[in-house]
């Protein structure tokens, strides 16, 4: 009889079994490892912000930075990433250039999940937009028109901007009612 290397006790038999088991055990460690430190990633508190505060993200969010709401900074928008959009509006004259994060990153940063996202404004003015738009156009949270930081007397501090001139389809009352200006609070449903 064939003797095990490891545990001289043991069969050559049950010593390979054993061997075998302790590897599948070592890769079930291992997943449940990997997939324990991706639920705290999914989980992890935002920094908080350190300037003003000019957009709150609510609603079926994986990360906050309190209480189930992210609350944002000018400068945590930034840092999410910066696209320019150069298009007309139905409210300005002639081409502006729009920069801020594409609207799809913004609400990875935050690990949204849902099919629309209500938007509200300064004034009140809430407009429900589907999430399918983020994933099909690139439309951004403008924080500046022109190189000048918006404000809320030019739409500000955010505005929500399609890229307007690229699909004529865009060009629709449909959507310019998604434009939302002075944009303070999203809530992903």
């Amino acid at each position: 009889m064939v003797k095990c290397p490891v545990l001289s006790s043991l069969p050559l038999a049950r010593c390979l079994l054993t061997e075998k088991t302790l590897r599948i055990g070592y890769l079930v460690l291992i997943l449940a490892v990997s997939a324990g430190f991706s639920l705290a990633l999914a989980g992890e508190t935002l920094p908080s912000p350190a300037g003003e505060v000019i957009l709150t993200i609510s609603g079926n969010i994986e990360r906050s930075n309190g209480s189930g709401i992210a609350a944002l900074d000018r400068e945590m928008l930034e840092r999410i990433g910066k696209r320019t959009i150069r298009t007309t509006t139905a409210w300005t004259d002639g081409v502006k250039a729009f920069e801020g994060p594409l609207m799809r990153d913004v609400l990875a940063f935050v690990g949204a999940h849902g099919t629309s996202v209500k938007a509200t404004a300064l004034n009140d003015y809430v407009v429900e937009i589907p999430v399918a738009d983020f994933e099909k156009y690139d439309v951004i949270l403008a924080l500046r028109m022109d190189g000048r930081d918006l404000h809320p007397a030019d739409k500000g501090p955010i505005w929500i901007v399609y890229p307007r001139d690229q699909f004529s389809e865009l060009q629709t009352p449909r959507y310019d009612e998604r434009w939302c200006w002075q944009l303070t609070r999203l809530v992903v449903q």
